[in-house]
């Protein structure tokens, strides 16, 4: 009988919660469908390959499917580094408007490179961000971080479908001095109606929540050196970590 491999084990705490979470590194088996999430051009397919490789990594019980988009992207950024590297290399491309030699006006196009440490990057939470929302002194929502799948079937909708959409799906529930009512409690055409209903200093308050929500976000200051652009690049979402 062949001997057994140690695989160490890693924990991080979540940011939605505060719940610890255990995790071992990927294996060959995650590394090879890691490798299909990079080659693949369907957003949903990458999507589904992250959530396999977290549920296989992820040693305490809990439900990948559940968990709002900055947990999920915290959660595979330390898998990525725990298993592979920490460190990963990026590239961009200075898009900066400059005159070449005969005074015509094109693209600089150099190539910079830049490193980011994966294990230094932690979701962005402002000081001012509330899930509780009181609308009067006598009635208040409390509001829930939308999911990838969630916010993947928003995609292709005006901006008025994803507003209610999205409200629908993240109001927790509604309280007033007597009573709480859970939204998966009651229809969606009841929950619609509510959100009719609501002024807009509510919808600002609403905004607000969603505006300061923890985001996974690292920032880089270009400066191509051909040209001599400067740029701070703002770099977020999964897909562009490992671009």
């Amino acid at each position: 009988m062949l001997p057994k491999i140690d695989i160490p084990i890693y924990e991080i705490k979540l940011i939605s919660n505060g719940k610890k979470v255990r995790f071992r590194p990927f294996l060959v088996k995650e590394q090879k469908l890691l490798l299909m999430a990079t080659e693949s051009s369907d957003p949903k397919d990458s999507l589904n390959i992250v959530k396999q490789i977290s549920k296989n990594c992820i040693i305490d019980e809990i439900d990948v499917e559940s968990l709002p988009v900055f947990d999920l992207e915290y959660l595979f950024l330390n898998l990525r580094a725990r298993s592979v590297n920490e460190i990963v290399d990026l590239q961009y491309k200075c898009n900066n408007k400059v005159n070449d030699e005969n005074g015509e006006e094109k693209v600089c196009g150099s190539i910079e490179k830049f490193s980011i440490n994966l294990l230094e990057i932690t979701p962005e939470k402002s000081s001012d961000h509330e899930k509780k929302i009181m609308l009067s002194d006598k009635l208040g929502i409390m509001m829930k971080y939308p999911t990838f799948e969630i916010v993947e079937g928003l995609k292709g909708q005006n901006e008025g479908e994803i507003l209610i959409d999205l409200l629908t799906y993240c109001i927790d529930y509604i309280f007033d001095e007597e009573k709480i009512y859970y939204t998966k409690d009651v229809s969606k055409e009841e929950v619609m109606e509510f959100i009719d209903n609501l002024q807009q200093k509510d919808l600002e308050k609403i905004q607000q929540f969603f505006e300061t929500a923890p985001k996974i976000k690292n920032d880089l200051n270009f400066n191509c050196h051909k040209c001599g652009y400067k740029e701070n690049i703002v770099v977020e979402g999964l897909q562009n970590f490992f671009a």
